[in-house]
């Protein structure tokens, strides 16, 4: 069985450990296994304690105690030392040989947009430990209200499908924070990016001067034409299914999966049932009588 794991990206606030939360309830809930793994140095367990914490090996607030640093200098010096000190990472997940993981990514874009420090990682992971990653990067609906930062976000997918070089899905988070602002029919321009019908929107909203600056990246994302989005509610869980569903796919985790004998997979449900192992086989005797 390969390794499989997703990389949860995006701004701070998106809604990552919310949706890694989410995705992981959900998983357990369909008799799947999965592990949170921390890659957030500054990050606090929520409901579910991580499996693999960056924080064993370093944490932002003793780098920024000891040496004086900001927070971003901080992180960026956190995850340098995560790089050098990689065999600590691959212990540390050595033990989850046949489980997803969701790695729990910081907001702090310039990880992966300017510094390229999350691709080095995802190069160790997918070249060296064998795993298959999916990225998943969240933007939240909201933005959808402010077409200036719409576009700026979707710039930023864009610029993390490009430095990543990951199978990648785009997820517009939060969905139910905006519908009563935003027809089901408008929305659909946002998931499926039309820019060259936004830009007359975008445009009502900055200064004439920006005009041709807004014109070049409505023609950039235009040509490029691999920003898509699917939409997120985390609380529903029939929402998460479809993001997963799409993980699963890129990933291609149901091809790596051990095929299983008709008789294995009546044990395993009635384990939990306390059924006996002589009762199993009178039940799959009855079976084949009938």
């Amino acid at each position: 069985m390969s390794r499989v794991g997703v990389m949860v990206l995006g701004p701070a606030g998106v809604g990552k450990s919310t949706f890694c939360t989410a995705l992981l309830n959900y998983i357990q809930s369909i008799k799947r296994r999965a592990h949170l793994v921390n890659l957030d140095p500054a990050a606090e367990p929520g409901e579910y304690e991580f499996t693999v914490d960056i924080r064993d090996l370093i944490s932002l607030e003793d780098v920024m105690e000891e040496m004086a640093f900001g927070p971003n200098g901080g992180l960026l010096y956190c995850f340098e030392f995560l790089l050098s000190h990689l065999d600590w990472l691959d212990e540390e997940i050595g033990d989850y040989e046949d489980e997803f993981l969701i790695f729990d990514c910081p907001g702090q874009i310039e990880l992966y947009t300017h510094v390229a420090v999350l691709p080095t990682l995802a190069k160790h992971l997918t070249q060296t430990l064998g795993f298959s990653l999916c990225a998943t990067y969240l933007l939240e609906a909201p933005f959808i209200v402010d077409k200036p930062k719409f576009f700026a976000g979707v710039m930023s997918a864009m610029s993390a499908m490009i430095m990543l070089e990951l199978p990648h899905i785009n997820v517009l988070s939060k969905v139910d924070t905006v519908k009563h602002d935003v027809s089901s029919r408008e929305l659909k321009h946002f998931l499926n990016p039309e820019p060259t019908l936004l830009a007359a929107d975008m445009n009502a909203h900055t200064n004439p001067k920006f005009y041709a600056l807004n014109s070049a990246l409505v023609h950039l994302i235009d040509d490029f034409g691999m920003v898509q989005f699917l939409p997120l509610e985390a609380s529903k869980p029939e929402s998460v299914a479809t993001v997963l569903s799409y993980i699963d796919d890129v990933t291609q985790w149901a091809e790596a999966q051990e095929p299983k004998e008709p008789n294995d997979e009546v044990f395993e449900e009635n384990e939990g049932d306390g059924m006996g192992e002589d009762e199993m086989l009178a039940q799959l005797a009855g079976g084949r009588m009938e």
